[in-house]
């Protein structure tokens, strides 16, 4: 049950790790999966951009790129790749608090994992609302450490 953090190219250190950690178990959990490997990589926008065209073909900028590695159903083994550039650049976009959103992008990847899709508006507006979920349960454990 590893879940690690990482940087590429960028300094940035997560706060909160431990609670951050115990709060992304418990979305795969509700979600009835668990978490046997789970790697966060914080980078840059052009560290993310290439492994978007090498990886992917995919000639854009995005904030996040996650690789599924499970070879088990309900088992979680991930590589996930967070541009803080780009989550910045969205919080400022978005007129949200850089932190919030960064619990967004971290959530969203899970539920990625977890089978959730956001490629249409219906799929979208349940990824918004899950992620929504998501964060609040991260405040209401915070409050409770």
């Amino acid at each position: 049950m590893a879940i690690n953090f990482f940087q590429e190219d960028i300094k940035y250190n997560l706060p909160k790790k431990n609670i951050t950690k115990k709060w992304l178990r418990l979305i795969a959990q509700k979600e009835g999966f668990t978490i046997s490997d789970l790697n966060y990589i914080f980078c840059t926008d052009e560290y993310l951009h290439q492994i978007n065209v090498e990886y992917l073909n995919h000639d854009t900028y995005t904030d996040i790129i996650t690789f599924d590695n499970s070879e088990e159903e309900n088992n979680i083994e991930s590589d996930i790749f967070i541009s803080i550039e780009r989550v910045k650049d969205n919080a400022k976009k978005e007129d949200q608090d850089f932190q919030k959103e960064i619990l967004r992008v971290l959530c969203h990847g899970i539920l990625h994992l977890c089978g959730y899709k956001d490629k249409t508006p219906t799929e979208t507006q349940t990824m918004r609302t899950k992620e929504n979920e998501s964060i609040n349960s991260f405040f209401k454990l915070a409050i409770e450490k």
